[in-house]
């Protein structure tokens, strides 16, 4: 230990020697390195960010001044005008008229005060209505956006509902205003509409402040201020033109929305998927909805450049979009109105004569029987007992009526597909005679006096019942030897209603037609679990098997005569022809896309099965029994083949009256050899005492009409 301390002792003197000699002793260590190492980093981070500045500046100056370019343009896009839709010959029906507007474009920037006082000072220079749609909320919004009325809500929060985030504050706010707060000037209504349509534009959405009656004066004045109008500028807006007189084209081409209604809430989402915006103009029913994507134009696109304060600085065109696209008919306007005074007029005869006191209307379509194109329509809307009607041509695909012994070609199709009878088999006509019910029988031969044999053809001439019911019956395992029979119970018939049911949709009778229109109807068909013996529904599947039960539209008629006509195949309706696109100053222009002939299905049946329709058919017209049933029809101008249909049905009038009444139905086709038209005529519930038989005279004229027109020489 001693030693030791000796040893430091003698190491510490040596140091103060030196001391004193040579100054202070410097000690050498690592302190040095590091710093030395430290400015070495230092040194060549600041080498890495001179290159990168070089490389910024120098090497990728133009990509980064794009870059920031990029964030002050923005690209918007405008909608543009509708496709026009004309008529089978060109005739223009439907159009755009174009109107001076006044538009509004809103940035991000801009917030309820500054949309406030946009609105106060555009309310000086233009002329607006109140807008009767204006919402409470639409009110609150135009309350709080003052700044006072603002601030004072805001104080009006509770502590903890400061705490919420902005929009709910705002919701709170909204809630707190009271009815009192709401009570308005005129004046001051007329700022809360243009403010309501200011608030409601979307970021660089133009929207249209006024788009009718905007007066040449209302467009200066607007110009002259752009300055202190952030936004607001003069453009054009455009709407729907129907040039034609038709009512009944009117209602099938169908309407859009406006701008103000925009897209239809329940198809918003769709819609805004695909691209549209939520004020867009879209079809709302019928041709319009249905040829919505062909009809729409394509949008017109812009860059738009903003300061950083958000505020627009120029607008420059990029695309100037396009009309979209027409839509060729294959109605004749001329045909239509030709076909539509012949209904309209004999209708209201039979009104005026008492006979369509309880009718409830009537319905007329004519279509080419071989490619489906709709050549006409019409149909009237009647109140009983009133003198007045109404225009209903939708009712063609969209009311049902119960068609009578008009379906019976289709009765006669299911037997053979079924193998219950064959070819032009010979059956008995003869009363039904059915256990607890009334005998079921032909018009012809009600008591059984007029029995006879006949054949497929000759049931379809004198339009047997009977043969129709022994079908019906012969689908349920009967083979009908006369005198009283019961029929299995409903819970046993299912599988006969299914097979006629079957038999009739092959035809397009019971299912849609397929046509290119929305909204149409299927007729009824009572299913069979909601039937009963105890009301009285034990034999109405033989009703169904001639044409009393179940109820067709006039375009499921027409439909199924045309598969008889042309020779056995169901083909599609349309009322469209074909897309078209513009021409160089925006009308028809070159055929963009045809509606092609769509067949359905083929019926199954043989070439000599069809023929003994044909045959039976062309006998309706030309037959010389004393029973046949359209022989007024012989004499018309081009030969034709027809069934007739005469549904029987009642009402009870208010006084407890018992009135009896007649569908009375037809559907006729012609040229027989060749045919070029097809028309199912319905005239509902006119009375049995009536004896004009108005479905073969309004048949005779339509198919006169078109032979005038298109055939005669």
């Amino acid at each position: 230990m001693k030693k030791g301390k000796k040893k430091q002792q003698s190491s510490s003197m040596k140091e103060k020697l030196l001391q004193a000699k040579n100054g202070p002793l410097i000690r050498k260590g690592h302190i040095p390195f590091r710093l030395n190492f430290l400015f070495l980093v230092i040194f060549l981070l600041f080498v890495i960010l001179i290159i990168r500045l070089g490389n910024l500046q120098i090497v990728n100056s133009e990509k980064w001044s794009e870059e920031i370019t990029s964030g002050t343009v923005t690209t918007i896009k405008q909608s543009t005008p509708r496709g026009s839709i004309y008529d089978a010959k060109g005739n223009l029906l439907v159009g755009n008229q174009a109107n001076a507007a006044i538009t509004f474009t809103r940035t991000s920037s801009m917030g309820a005060e500054d949309l406030l006082a946009i609105a106060t000072k555009l309310n000086k220079y233009i002329d607006v209505t109140v807008d009767d749609s204006l919402t409470e909320r639409d009110l609150k919004d135009f309350y709080l956006a003052h700044t006072k009325n603002l601030e004072a809500a805001q104080k009006k929060l509770s502590a903890k509902e400061q705490l919420l985030s902005s929009s709910e504050q705002y919701s709170k706010m909204i809630e707190n205003v009271s009815e009192d707060q709401l009570n308005f000037s005129e004046e001051q209504l007329k700022i809360a509409s243009i403010f309501t349509r200011l608030n409601a534009g979307q970021n660089l959405k133009t929207t249209f402040i006024k788009n009718e009656n905007v007066t040449d004066e209302e467009l200066a004045t607007v110009a002259e201020h752009a300055s202190e109008l952030a936004g607001v500028s003069t453009g054009t807006d455009w709407s729907r033109q129907v040039n034609t007189t038709s009512d009944a084209l009117k209602s099938i081409i169908g309407t859009v929305s406006t701008s103000k209604q925009g897209l239809p809430a329940e198809e918003a989402e769709e819609y805004l998927k695909k691209g549209y915006f939520s004020n867009d103009r879209v079809g709302t029913s019928y041709l319009e909805k249905q040829y919505e994507s062909q009809l729409q134009g394509t949008k017109s696109e812009y860059k738009v450049t903003m300061n950083n304060k958000g505020t627009i600085e120029s607008t420059k065109e990029v695309s100037a979009g396009s009309k979209g696209s027409n839509l060729k008919l294959t109605i004749d306007s001329a045909f239509q109105e030709k076909l539509d005074s012949i209904v309209k007029t004999n209708y209201q005869q039979l009104i005026n004569s008492g006979a369509a006191q309880y009718s409830d209307g009537i319905y007329a379509v004519a279509m080419n029987p071989k490619t489906g194109s709709i050549l006409g329509i019409s149909g009237y809307y009647h109140q009983a007992n009133s003198k007045e009607i109404q225009q209903n041509a939708i009712g063609v695909f969209q009311a049902a009526v119960v068609p009578g012994s008009a379906i019976k070609a289709a009765t006669i199709t299911t037997g053979w597909d079924n193998k219950v009878i064959s070819g032009n088999q010979v059956i008995l006509d003869q009363p039904i005679y059915l256990q607890g019910s009334a005998a079921k029988a032909s018009i012809f031969n009600p008591t059984g006096s007029n029995n006879r044999y006949i054949n497929a053809a000759k049931a379809l001439e004198i339009s047997s019942n009977s043969y129709m019911i022994q079908i019906a019956l012969k689908l349920m395992g009967i083979n009908y030897q006369g005198g009283y029979i019961s029929i299995p119970a409903i819970s046993d018939q299912t599988k006969a209603y299914e097979e006629l049911r079957a038999g009739f949709a092959q035809y397009g009778l019971g299912v849609k037609t397929g046509v290119d229109i929305p909204n149409e109807q299927t007729g009824e068909s009572p299913a069979v679990s909601t039937l009963s013996e105890s009301n009285g529904d034990g034999a109405k599947v033989l009703d169904l098997a001639f044409g009393q039960f179940d109820t067709y539209t006039p375009l499921q008629m027409v439909q199924y005569i045309s598969a008889i006509a042309n020779g056995g195949e169901r083909v599609e309706p349309h009322f469209v022809e074909g897309v078209y696109n513009n021409d160089e100053n925006g009308n028809l222009g070159t055929l963009k896309e045809s509606i092609a002939t769509k067949v359905l299905n083929k019926i199954d049946i043989t070439s000599d099965e069809l023929q003994i329709l044909k045959d039976g058919l062309y006998d309706v017209v030309h037959g010389t029994d004393a029973y046949t049933t359209a022989r007024p029809l012989a004499s018309s101008k081009m030969t034709v083949s027809a069934k007739t249909g005469t549904a029987e049905t009642s009402i009870t009038t208010e006084s407890g009256q018992l009135v009896e009444l007649n569908n009375h139905n037809a559907v006729v086709y012609g040229p027989t050899d060749d045919p070029e038209i097809a028309i199912a005529v319905m005239v509902p519930k006119i009375k049995q005492t009536d004896t004009t038989y108005p479905n073969l005279v309004i048949s005779k004229q339509i198919m006169d009409a078109y032979y005038d027109m298109y055939m005669a020489k």
